[in-house]
């Protein structure tokens, strides 16, 4: 159909169709009793004034179905089940094509305001809306009586107050001003939006409209922003304009939902993936331990002898930057060829656990050493290129990330480290090998991670030109619930975490050199028809400058992600 310029949309409370609404996601296996400790996985956090609760019960109320075709739309729902006291904060909104797995929050305010920042203040932290602005909806207005019609109205928070999200409705009236609670400015944090979750496509400015998910502006284990599962929409707005909407802030400083050590523990044994490496993997992972026994060398900048590397990497310089001083390196002699194809016996995962959303999820991020990262393989259409160099470095830190609801201790998502950037995958896009622990895919000499096998494209998928990460299922693996090493957990207690010595290494894990990749280039290139030749050379141009020499990389805690959030 084509209504005003808006092609091929169809609404309806209950379609022309039969409405099915998507199942609910579940883990594999149910969650284990948790062992006891403060306010992890008890269902609500305390942010100071506001005491929260995840709900992921819905009614849905407005559905956008372009061809008509229910699986391939977006619907709009409001929570329920919400507990007496508790006060909706806006609706939520997902994609028909997978199974319930998202949430929003509830809140009421505490009576008693635990470890607030600053003085509570004498507004109510919660507080009606004023009044409706409406947004959006597809009704030309001519039918004053028009039902089964979506509206987006956006609450009219009181002064010195700010609204959480947006209300949906299918009839033209404005929703009860009881509807949301709108919170008190101090009490929330600047999100910014996320992913797109439904664009129109209208020559008609009347018809055009964009729904995102939205995120706090400042992530990572020190951001406040506690994520509401909200949306923001808007048919006019532009990045870079302040958005209508804000997130919550967590004003408690104790962070009682963070999980406690024996917590964690039972988190890693209950969820720790299992990584597989590729059957032709020739650069296995290591302990760090063994890379050090094994002939690992400490070089400094203008000596030419290298200096054994203790068990524990005591010897190596604590702290700083780098700043090319030092670096490491394999000896000089045939015991450094053995080096490079590491000890998968050895090897175990390396654990930073750390504060997410404010505290109201937890990041489990799992690092894996491998003492050499292998050559790349250049993929043109269905011809593939082995290289000999490039690619190729000293010393490879590679990671993925697990994301626990405090809430629930539920495992909601994975970050695959991916080279430069990474994904995140939801639990419901994840495999599984036993119970509730995932599969974690790790690419062919570069390691990267996926969470599914295939050969994944960096480069131009349009021309099919580009460096391959092959992932595969093989007998090379590391199960991370049973090997792993916690090396750093901020948030508890001094002494509850001992970092070892070599994670206040802030130099290069191996040498730099710089080689003339010309010569491979050029011999690729030449097999090449003329057509695709200057396409090719464009796009080695573009290749990141680490794939053109030897550069080893810095430790995980002079990664961004150490203290910021993932990189997509």
């Amino acid at each position: 159909m084509d209504i005003f310029g808006c092609k091929c949309f169809h609404w309806s409370r209950v379609a022309d169709f039969s409405y099915s609404e998507p199942e609910t996601f579940s883990l594999p296996s149910p969650i284990p009793q948790w062992p006891p400790g403060q306010g992890f996985a008890t269902g609500r956090i305390n942010l100071g004034e506001l005491e929260i609760i995840s709900i992921s019960r819905f009614e849905f109320i407005w559905g956008y179905f372009p061809f008509q075709n229910k699986k391939d739309g977006v619907s709009f729902y409001k929570p329920v089940g919400i507990p007496d006291g508790f006060h909706c904060l806006g609706h939520y909104c997902q994609f028909n094509d997978r199974p319930f797995n998202g949430f929003v929050l509830v809140a009421r305010e505490v009576a008693f305001p635990e470890s607030v920042s600053s003085n509570p203040s004498s507004m109510p932290a919660l507080q009606k809306p004023l009044d409706y602005v409406l947004v959006w909806s597809p009704d030309d207005g001519r039918d004053e009586n028009q039902d089964d019609c979506g509206y987006f109205w956006l609450p009219q928070p009181p002064d010195g107050y700010k609204a959480m999200g947006y209300v949906v409705t299918n009839k033209p009236g404005k929703p009860e001003v009881d509807e949301v609670r709108c919170v008190r400015d101090d009490l929330t944090d600047k999100c910014e939006t996320d992913r797109v979750i439904l664009k129109t496509n209208s020559k008609f400015p009347k018809f055009q409209f964009h729904v995102w998910s939205t995120r706090p502006c400042h992530q990572g284990m020190m951001g406040k922003g506690v994520l509401v599962g909200t949306f923001f929409c808007s048919s006019y707005w532009s990045f870079g304009e302040e958005m209508e909407v804000a997130c919550l802030k967590n004003t408690n400083s104790m962070l009682h939902a963070m999980p406690n050590l024996d917590q964690i523990h039972a988190l890693i044994k209950h969820y720790g993936p299992t990584v597989f490496f590729h059957p032709d993997e020739l650069y296995l992972p290591s302990s760090v331990s063994w890379f050090f026994q094994n002939g690992a060398l400490l070089y400094k900048k203008g000596c030419s002898v290298g200096e054994p590397i203790d068990t524990l990497g005591s010897n190596l310089p604590s702290g700083g930057t780098n700043d090319g001083e030092y670096w490491i390196d394999l000896p000089r002699n045939d015991q450094s060829s053995s080096i490079k194809y590491g000890n998968l016996e050895s090897a175990v995962l390396h654990v930073h656990v750390k504060p997410a959303l404010g505290g109201t999820f937890t990041d489990i991020a799992m690092w894996v050493f491998c003492p050499f990262n292998g050559p790349a393989t250049v993929k043109i259409g269905i011809m593939s290129f082995p290289l000999s160099k490039v690619g190729q470095h000293v010393g490879d830190w590679e990671h993925f990330t697990l994301r626990i609801s405090n809430f629930t201790g539920e495992l909601c998502s994975i970050y695959f480290s991916q080279h430069s950037g990474g994904k995140w995958a939801d639990a419901c896009e994840l495999e599984f090998v036993e119970g509730n622990k995932a599969v974690v895919y790790s690419t062919k000499s570069g390691h990267a991670s996926f969470p599914h096998p295939g050969t994944y494209l960096q480069g131009s998928s349009r021309l099919g030109i580009g460096i391959r990460n092959d992932a595969a299922r093989s007998n090379f693996y590391v199960d991370s619930c049973n090997k792993y090493e916690i090396v750093a957990a901020e948030y508890l207690n001094e002494g509850v975490v001992k970092e070892p010595c070599w994670l206040q290494y802030m130099r290069e894990w191996g040498p730099t050199i710089v080689y003339n990749s010309k010569t491979e280039v050029d011999r690729i290139i030449s097999f090449l028809p003329v057509m695709l030749r200057y396409s090719l050379g464009n796009f080695f141009a573009k290749l990141p400058l680490e794939l053109y020499g030897e550069e080893g990389p810095t430790g995980p805690k002079e990664k961004n992600n150490w203290v910021g959030d993932e990189r997509e």
